[in-house]
């Protein structure tokens, strides 16, 4: 149930969403100023009644939760390692009330060049968001914008409190979405909103990417976080074997044809009969009892 480390003092970090610790190690995503122990880019815990829960808070506040190489490397070890916790069910990501994340970390993008960018592969790490069996639930404040929108989008359910800002700002720049802005989004609220925020940069508030079906429910500020553990704490009390195959079946409707996608889900459904799992739940239902999942 312990939390990360808090982080260690970054005093000359800019006031800006832009901005990057200027120490080498930071920017690698472990900060040793004046002798302190490794401080992440996130907090980390399991939370839950029962512990079920991988809780990840993103933790640049300086900087709006811009996400910069160290913070998304170490995201990406903290999947790894909520994905082989038995324990854990499902994950929520979130970050501060102010922003979710604000954008990709601009000053560390600025002087990078064509060749960099094709030859290493830029952002490609990003999508381990999107590829994680167990189900994430956003939990979003404040900005989400540009790389923030997009980590938001990658997660199965977005949660989003009464203030927070969706937005894909990239046109701004001179360039345009690199991690799945410009296809997440117009498949979640269609082309013409996606063309128009885009296009033109602008902002919609909680309540208009509700409306739109970006967001599954709007709370207010101070219950969120409670409200997508809740939720959670739901997902994570059925089989775990289980609702990955469900998560699978529903993502196969974005990226397949419909025939394609029914057989995917006949498939899958198909594959619930060879698990206890399965046994259980219809037996616990036949004698009106609370299955007791063991996943498997």
């Amino acid at each position: 149930m312990g939390t990360w480390p808090p982080p260690c003092a970054r005093s000359s970090v800019p006031q800006s969403a832009a901005a990057a610790c200027a120490s080498p190690s930071c920017r690698a995503g472990v900060c040793r100023r004046r002798g302190a122990a490794a401080a992440p880019f996130l907090q980390v815990q399991k939370a839950g009644s029962k512990g079920n829960v991988g809780l990840i808070r993103l933790q640049r506040p300086q900087a709006l939760n811009a996400l910069c190489e160290g913070l998304m490397a170490e995201l990406q070890r903290v999947l790894d390692a909520f994905e082989a916790d038995a324990q854990v069910g499902a994950i929520v990501i979130t970050g501060s009330d102010k922003a979710f994340a604000a954008g990709a970390d601009i000053k560390e993008m600025q002087g990078k060049s064509f060749q960099q960018c094709y030859g290493g592969a830029f952002l490609a790490g990003w999508d381990r968001v999107a590829t994680v069996r167990k189900p994430t639930i956003a939990a979003v404040n404040g900005y989400a914008l540009g790389g923030g929108c997009e980590l938001a989008m990658m997660c199965d359910i977005i949660y989003a409190g009464e203030t927070a800002q969706f937005g894909q700002p990239e046109i701004l720049l001179g360039t345009i979405p690199g991690a799945g802005g410009t296809q997440r989004l117009t498949r979640a609220v269609g082309k013409s909103l996606a063309m128009e925020m885009v296009l033109t940069g602008e902002r919609i508030s909680a309540a208009e990417a509700k409306a739109a079906g970006l967001v599954s429910k709007v709370f207010p500020v101070d219950k969120l976080l409670d409200a997508a553990i809740s939720c959670a704490e739901k997902i994570a009390s059925n089989s775990k074997l289980v609702v990955a195959m469900a998560k699978e079946s529903v993502n196969a409707a974005f990226e397949t044809t419909l025939a394609e996608g029914n057989r995917t889900e006949k498939r899958l459904f198909y594959a619930t009969f060879a698990t206890d799992d399965r046994k259980e739940g219809m037996t616990a239902f036949v004698e009106k009892r609370k299955a007791d999942f063991t996943d498997s």
